[in-house]
């Protein structure tokens, strides 16, 4: 009881500044059904938020909508393909709809996938931009105008430690999160002055079903799911660590302390750090296949 009793604490105290900031409590999620998006739902629902829930897979969906209400929120769902920007835009009218308005818009949904730069198909590439790279750009581009007459709000971006470390045989998705990050940069200044903040998270491998849409062969979702395994690393921890970085109007929230420290090495020492990443990025990958 008093280890349960320490969590709801913790939980609350890592969301009261959200909260404080934003006492309306409107979120938007994208990739909500499961993973990082489902737990990030489940932790403003414990506040009482009110969640618009995206997801393309309208059965996790339905699940994560009758978690989310158990845990105290009030959810709406979306089925949506975020690389459908017509789709999307009729998606965010209707949440507006419902909500009067937003606070925090997390883009958050994305595939993962891997393969040698000449031998992933094109048809790959325009897949994964789709959904990682564009899906992001709909989410700002439809939710900013209302951010900006209301004058406030906060953006959330999905981007990964793949956009520090660039490890080979990950070009498609590493290219996609580096895209996340400098649209995270660049809504950083350019929505300052309208009072909206902006963060990109970039975490390393952490528990989430993202290797199921692996397209790039068995070898690679094998090696991915691995590497997830092994991370130590679950979707509610990293949440909460969001959410309580986010409160603190941080621009970048890389995680773990290993991601920190990996960052701080590539600005220091870059040539080296790009030898340092193929050597321990391949050595892992044989590893995890055998």
């Amino acid at each position: 009881m008093a280890t349960k009793s320490v969590s709801y604490s913790f939980q609350f105290l890592s969301m009261l500044s959200l909260t404080q900031q934003y006492p309306l409590k409107r979120a938007f999620l994208t990739g909500a059904a499961s993973g990082l998006g489902l737990a990030l739902a489940l932790e403003l629902a414990a506040d009482g938020w009110q969640i618009g829930m995206a997801d393309v897979h309208a059965e996790r969906l339905a699940q994560a909508l009758a978690a989310v209400e158990s845990a105290g929120g009030k959810a709406w769902p979306f089925v949506l393909d975020v690389s459908d920007k017509s789709a999307y835009a009729q998606v965010a009218r209707d949440f507006l709809d419902k909500a009067g308005g937003i606070d925090l818009l997390f883009n958050n949904a994305g595939v993962g996938d891997g393969g040698a730069f000449e031998s992933y198909g094109l048809e790959n590439y325009e897949w994964m931009v789709n959904i990682n790279q564009m899906g992001v750009v709909y989410g700002c581009f439809y939710f900013i105008p209302t951010m900006k007459k209301q004058r406030s709000g906060h953006i959330l971006n999905t981007a990964s430690a793949a956009a520090i470390g660039c490890a080979p045989t990950m070009g498609a998705y590493n290219m996609t999160k580096a895209a996340v990050v400098a649209i995270s940069e660049t809504l950083y200044g350019e929505l300052m002055d309208d009072q909206i903040k902006v963060s990109c998270i970039q975490p390393t491998y952490f528990k989430t079903n993202i290797a199921d849409s692996a397209r790039g062969g068995e070898a690679v979702r094998k090696a991915t799911q691995k590497f997830i395994d092994r991370s130590g690393l679950d979707a509610a921890t990293v949440a909460r660590e969001i959410l309580r970085r986010a409160g603190m109007g941080e621009l970048y929230i890389i995680l773990p302390k290993s991601a920190r420290t990996m960052w701080r090495l590539k600005r220091l020492a870059p040539t080296w750090f790009r030898k340092k990443v193929k050597e321990q990025f391949m050595a892992a990958f044989q590893k995890a296949m055998r």
